[in-house]
């Protein structure tokens, strides 16, 4: 079975969450099945290189569950892309809208050596807001982006524009 179909067999639609009129795409079965899991996490790694990176950042909240999962399968450190006000040390943050509201992430100021090569992942990528708010975080932190990988991308939606001329790697596109 081909890495896309395993994700969308593993995707379950709730709609009107957070908020009445989004279908939230819900990704735990994914997670909570080991085998499909383990595929999702090497297929990022084959398609981002294990040596095109240093440390691995995933987005609050789902993506820390893929970001720490890539960092163990490459023996690589990982690096939280939080809320505000979750982080007890000096920070750097980013205001971004969503599609349903407006929110700030943060991460540590030491989080990344300068020039630190950063696979960034999460989930989703839904309008953009937050991934383009992360990858500009990463760089002012001192890291420089090798990467972008989501498990699903809501292309309706346009998100990849707003991360442009990145390049941004989905496992499945809807």
């Amino acid at each position: 079975m081909e890495i896309s179909e395993l994700v969308a067999s593993k995707v379950l639609d709730v709609p009107d969450f957070p908020k009445p009129g989004v279908l939230f795409k819900d990704l735990m079965p994914l997670f909570a099945d080991g085998t499909a899991f383990a595929a999702a996490v090497d297929a990022i790694i084959a398609e981002q290189g294990a040596g095109s990176f240093d440390v691995v950042a995933g987005i609050e909240a789902r993506g820390f569950v893929v970001a720490a999962a890539v960092a163990y399968a490459t023996g690589k450190g990982v690096v939280p892309i939080r809320k505000a006000g979750k982080l007890p040390r000096k920070t750097v943050t980013a205001s971004y809208a969503l599609e349903y509201g407006e929110a700030v992430i943060e991460v540590h100021a030491d989080a990344f050596m300068a020039g630190e090569r950063v696979l960034v992942v999460d989930d989703v990528l839904a309008t953009g807001g937050t991934a383009a708010a992360t990858l500009d975080l990463v760089e002012r932190a001192g890291g420089r982006v090798s990467g972008f990988s989501v498990l699903l991308e809501l292309a309706f939606l346009a998100g990849r524009e707003k991360l442009a001329p990145r390049p941004v790697h989905a496992l499945l596109t809807v």
